[in-house]
């Protein structure tokens, strides 16, 4: 049986379509929903084209760089190797566990809407009375979006007979290294616009006492995530009422009262940040991670220049609490 992707034309233009990632023109022109049923279902449009020239970027008979520049085609899949392997990297930072909102826009600027909801609710009202009313405007700011970004100097020699698998886990070292810069803003922007901030009992010091005062600070919203400094989340660690949690929960570290402990590089020692994730915060892109796709096809890598264009914004001021130190 001949399939789609197998005759597809791979080209550098593919990279150049406004508005869609090389993913997207892939998918567009080999749908993955005609492989339904069939030895290939479950791959994307890229990984059919991995197989098609026979790229393995894992496992026993993983492949070297060179393979990619087999042919003039095959080489035109190399930036979007990278981009997915960064990608896997930017991921596996907290951002997605704090962020209830991913917008993304075209260009480098946004305005959002703003709710005000200051009077209380009623439980009841009286036949004829007007109900309490909460606006939802435009913005009167604009969101700037900051570029994050990193060059890598690596010539095509340097690189080329290294495994895909070896290469890839050091392309995600770098994504986990700008996922956690990226993830610095974040919480500079929490921490800026929280709906309140209360102080340690005893400056300086932490306690579990502390930290139920910062729950005891959510009212309408529920604390899902606490977000603590190296430094903070290891006394948290050290705290007797996280003995059993951190034995029955090893790779998700719940606190006794539901909310799970993100350990952020680069945070201040200065404060923790508690939140409801679903209701907290927008992060808005201006895109997808950007490559210099054409040196890398032609196999000319002096240097791999990604960046990134990420803004946030606080939706719920009320979701947001800051515990002082």
């Amino acid at each position: 049986m001949t399939y789609g992707y197998e005759n597809l034309k791979l080209e550098k233009g593919m990279y150049a379509q406004s508005g869609k990632s090389f993913s997207r023109v892939l998918e567009s022109l080999d749908p993955s929903e005609n492989y339904c049923g069939t030895a290939l279902e479950g791959l994307d449009a890229f990984q059919r084209q991995l197989k098609r020239f026979e790229i393995h970027v894992a496992g026993p008979m993983c492949d070297r760089v060179e393979k990619f520049f087999s042919t003039t085609e095959s080489a035109v899949l190399f930036p979007e190797f990278i981009r997915r392997a960064v990608r896997s990297g930017v991921e596996q930072s907290a951002l997605s566990q704090v962020t209830a909102v991913n917008t993304q826009i075209e260009g480098g600027e946004y305005v959002g809407g703003v709710l005000s909801d200051k009077e209380a609710y009623s439980t009841k009202t009286t036949q004829g009375a007007a109900l309490p009313t909460a606006t939802y405007l435009e913005s009167s700011t604009v969101m700037r979006l900051d570029k994050f970004g990193r060059a890598v100097h690596a010539s095509y020699e340097a690189v080329r007979r290294q495994r895909l698998d070896a290469f890839g886990a050091v392309l995600r070292s770098i994504g986990v290294k700008l996922g956690n810069a990226i993830l610095g803003q974040a919480i500079l922007k929490l921490n800026a616009e929280a709906g309140s901030t209360v102080d340690v009992k005893t400056p300086g010091t932490l306690t579990y006492a502390d930290m139920i005062t910062l729950y005891g600070a959510f009212r309408d919203f529920d604390m899902t995530a606490v977000l603590a400094s190296p430094k903070l989340a290891a006394q948290i660690m050290t705290m007797d009422q996280m003995k059993e949690m951190a034995s029955a929960q090893p790779s998700r570290i719940l606190l006794p009262f539901g909310a799970q402990l993100l350990k952020c590089a680069g945070m201040s020692d200065d404060y923790l940040i508690g939140l409801d994730q679903k209701f907290a915060l927008q992060m808005v892109t201006g895109s997808d991670l950007i490559l210099e796709t054409d040196k890398l096809i032609d196999s000319q890598l002096d240097t791999i220049a990604m960046s990134i264009r990420v803004g946030f914004r606080v939706m719920t001021a009320d979701a947001v609490h800051v515990l002082a130190m």
